[in-house]
């Protein structure tokens, strides 16, 4: 047996002013901190042979600090480490959806402008893009062959996996493990700072589940 596990950063500042975020490179808040300290604390016990996160700052942050408390906690995660700093692969694949002329607008503000219903197509409309951005389509069809090239190889392998990135970009990785339809993914939520582990054995999936249930 062995996992792939995926988290959401912690709270940024700019979903604590829910604002579009997109690739505007913020940083998480208190809030966000203490969210990704938590998840080191429920990872401690797991096996994690590679790290992977986006480039986006909140992505990263979020999995230094997690395997910082983890590794206070009592994890044996020395393999990890590249000197005085993980060893994280990051790639710019696994970046949050880009909301083009949405980025750093609030969310009810652009619902008065736009209308509630335009503002819900383009957050939640599978195929549907923001003005110069990107649809959840197009997340999907960037991210799958990062994961077709160099994640899912690894799990197949049975190698253990630590992943972090964003709402849409794992949105878009939940579609292409199969755990959701186009129809069902744009309406499904993931909580900040919570690890999410998918159990796989010879390669296929088992089940997933969230740690601190």
């Amino acid at each position: 047996m062995n996992h792939l596990i995926i988290t959401r950063h912690g709270q940024s500042q700019w979903n604590l002013e829910n604002r579009f975020t997109g690739w505007e490179d913020v940083d998480l808040t208190d809030v966000g901190v203490a969210e990704a300290k938590r998840a080191g604390v429920l990872l401690k016990d797991f096996q994690i042979d590679a790290v992977y996160s986006s480039t986006l700052k909140r992505a990263l942050r979020t999995v230094e600090l997690a395997l910082d408390s983890a590794a206070a906690a009592g994890a044996d995660f020395d393999h990890l480490r590249d000197g005085d700093h993980w060893n994280v692969t990051q790639h710019d694949d696994l970046r949050e959806r880009h909301y083009g002329d949405l980025v750093g607008l609030n969310k009810a503000e652009t619902a008065e402008k736009y209308g509630e219903e335009q503002v819900h197509l383009w957050r939640r409309g599978f195929e549907v893009r923001p003005p110069n951005g990107e649809s959840l389509a197009d997340v999907v069809e960037r991210v799958r062959p990062y994961y077709e090239s160099e994640i899912g190889p690894q799990i197949a392998a049975g190698k253990n996996l630590l992943v972090s990135a964003h709402g849409n970009s794992l949105r878009a990785l939940l579609l292409i493990l199969g755990e959701y339809t186009e129809d069902e993914i744009p309406g499904v939520e993931l909580p900040t700072g919570r690890p999410l582990v998918f159990e796989f054995e010879n390669g296929q999936k088992q089940k997933s589940y969230y740690l601190g249930e």
